[in-house]
């Protein structure tokens, strides 16, 4: 391996970006981008805890799930899970975070750079419920970075082209599970569990 150990170094080899490209990032959020979360049903956030090390969870729920408070806060519902929390604990460590917002179909990406505290209860968490369920914890974070990022790597990828998926051969999360995390449950039961009832669990506390 031959490893870059300087910004100048790295600038040498991928060279610098265009002042358009630049001009992209914006300290607040546009009517474009308030369209755009209201399409989106998926986001993944980084975080990391007090000495760097990082995590990347990934969210959703219906379209419109990232709930805008202003132009420059916006709020993400927490929803039942293994409650690991490894974001919700870094950013009690430390609140920088990055979001990643998706929109099925669409190639470009919007990004959000900001920093993050956890709230219990607020007004708009009434505006947060999904098949009953209001959450007990948000995300809220005060945006500093916003810009769409180009489609190059979705495109690359063929991630919306059915014709490039290739699952096959993969194991199940059944199968996983039985591995890694309950070797003691019989694998047909850990198969009835994450079959079509797990998705009308996914809302129950």
């Amino acid at each position: 391996m031959e490893p870059i150990a300087s910004v100048h170094e790295l600038e040498e080899l991928i060279g610098l970006p265009l002042e358009r490209v630049r001009r992209k990032v914006r300290t607040s959020l546009s009517d474009f981008d308030r369209q755009w979360l209201a399409a989106s049903p998926f986001c993944v956030i980084s975080t990391a805890d007090a000495h760097g090390r990082v995590d990347a969870s990934p969210k959703g729920d219906p379209a419109g799930f990232i709930h805008v408070l202003d132009d420059f806060t916006i709020a993400i519902p927490e929803r039942p899970g293994n409650k690991l929390a490894f974001g919700f604990r870094n950013i009690l460590e430390n609140p920088n975070v990055g979001i990643l917002s998706v929109v099925p179909g669409r190639t470009d990406t919007l990004r959000i750079n900001g920093t993050a505290q956890l709230v219990r209860d607020a007004d708009f968490f009434d505006h947060m419920v999904v098949k009953g369920h209001r959450p007990r914890v948000a995300i809220v974070v005060g945006v500093d970075e916003v810009f769409t990022h180009c489609g190059k790597a979705f495109m690359r990828s063929g991630l919306w082209e059915p014709d490039s998926w290739d699952s096959e051969g993969l194991p199940s999360i059944a199968t996983l599970s039985k591995t890694y995390v309950q070797p003691e449950t019989p694998l047909e039961d850990l198969e009835a569990y994450y079959g079509p009832a797990y998705a009308q669990r996914m809302y129950r506390e």
